[in-house]
């Protein structure tokens, strides 16, 4: 179905996942106090998606000209659903993302939390619209909201949920969140430059400033490859630094995330291609999952 292509529906499927760890994972195996039931969690998982989703059409609709230069056979808008249709399936899924975050946030009385919502909906409109073709702003918009995703489960669950007694093991395990969120960030920063690359044709044709059109395709390969080297220091300091004991994480970690993040290092250096950026691409929404899919390893380590 042409809608689910056009709301990205893998990678929401990645979000939800993400949050589902977040909340069924990472927390019972910290022993942290949380606040939404199942349903209420539930909630906060279709109002990120909604959201997300929104921000996926209405970036699609600002960038139909260019994506028919960049990959003319992806294109939906204008081709299997018109742009007035598109529109007002923007208007519904980013609606009803933000009714359902006004509607939480009243429900556990915490209602200036409503306003992450408006400002997530706001941002995807302005990034569409305007911040994507300024150099490196709109790259950074978009992973700053990937982060978020993560973050937004830590302030609806465990804000709420502070008191005296737990309030050191409450702050701890959202430093972890953070923690997380912040890999997060940076994986995703990696990926919208190497993304950059690969539509530098479209973009060029639509003067857009993106950063392999301000400073060159192999300068901005080298600024991906040096992110994701300093990616790989800050995952190292951080198992020895925190999991050295827990002989199981450090295994994966190196096995699953950062092995494959130097594999990826070296297929920068010589990507020369469309299709080897489009390899990258891949490799790294992978490292995203098994550096999600890590948050499991908890309820091994922690018992």
């Amino acid at each position: 179905m042409k809608l689910l292509q056009l709301i990205r529906f893998k990678n929401l499927l990645l979000i939800a996942l993400v949050q589902f760890l977040i909340k069924y994972a990472m927390f019972p195996a910290f022993g942290v106090s949380t606040t939404l039931t199942l349903f209420k969690f539930i909630l906060l998982v279709i109002a990120t998606l909604c959201i997300a989703a929104g921000g996926y059409i209405i970036n699609d609709i600002f960038d139909v000209q260019a994506d028919a230069i960049n990959k003319p056979h992806k294109l939906i808008i204008g081709k299997y659903i018109p742009e007035d249709k598109a529109y007002i399936y923007y208007m519904v899924f980013t609606i009803t993302g933000v009714v359902l975050g006004f509607y939480l946030s009243h429900v556990i009385d915490r209602s200036t939390f409503f306003a992450i919502f408006v400002i997530i909906a706001a941002l995807l409109y302005i990034y569409a619209s305007f911040l994507q073709q300024i150099v490196l702003v709109g790259n950074i918009i978009i992973s700053l909201l990937v982060g978020l995703s993560l973050i937004i489960v830590g302030v609806f669950e465990l804000l709420p949920a502070i008191n005296i007694q737990n309030q050191f093991i409450q702050s701890s395990m959202f430093e972890v969140l953070f923690d997380y969120a912040v890999f997060a960030f940076i994986i995703s920063l990696i990926r919208e430059i190497v993304k950059d690359i690969q539509d530098i044709d479209g973009d060029y044709k639509m003067d857009f400033k993106t950063l392999p059109l301000v400073i060159g395709t192999t300068r901005a390969k080298y600024v991906a490859f040096g992110l994701t080297i300093a990616l790989i220091a800050i995952l190292t300091y951080y198992i020895t630094t925190y999991l050295y004991m827990r002989e199981v994480a450090v295994i994966y970690f190196l096995i699953a995330v950062i092995g494959p993040l130097i594999y990826i290092t070296i297929k920068l250096f010589t990507a020369e291609t469309k299709a080897h950026f489009k390899t990258i691409s891949n490799l790294l929404k992978l490292v995203m999952l098994t550096g999600m899919l890590s948050m499991v390893v908890y309820l091994f380590i922690l018992k």
